[in-house]
């Protein structure tokens, strides 16, 4: 039997999620806490999502997260480029990055939508394609 994204989404949340794709996938309001290693959220509905998790190397490319609470998220290398943060809540968010030696380790958020976005509290560590992001170390 297939699992829809929603279905395999409700089993594996809350739980330590490597090298899963759930690209394309509709998970509006879904809540996840946890720890995603490597996943592919590329061109995903998140839209109104509770994501308080740990995001390493994630892939976000084009993903709709518009009016999600991402409060106390940790973006670490992921490739956030062109997803949608309007009116995200991102109090206490931390977008940092992975030491892979190489630049793409870095969180990438080239073209991403940040209008009405909660920015309290957010951290930017060695982030890229986000020129007014406050740095604390580069």
């Amino acid at each position: 039997m297939d699992l829809s994204a929603r279905e395999r989404w409700e089993q594996l949340s809350g739980s330590r999620v490597r090298l899963a794709s759930f690209a394309g996938a509709d998970l509006t309001s879904v809540v996840a806490k946890g720890w995603f290693d490597r996943v592919d959220f590329g061109g995903a509905d998140l839209r109104m999502a509770t994501l308080g998790a740990t995001f390493k190397m994630c892939t976000f490319v084009g993903a709709n997260l518009r009016g999600a609470d991402l409060r106390g998220a940790a973006f670490a290398g992921c490739d956030l480029r062109g997803v949608d943060l309007r009116d995200a809540d991102l109090r206490g968010a931390r977008f940092s990055y992975v030491n892979t030696g190489a630049e793409n380790g870095r969180t990438d958020l080239t073209g991403a939508l940040l209008a009405g976005a909660n920015l309290e509290g957010a951290t930017f560590e060695r982030v890229v394609g986000y020129e007014d992001a406050p740095s604390s170390a580069d």
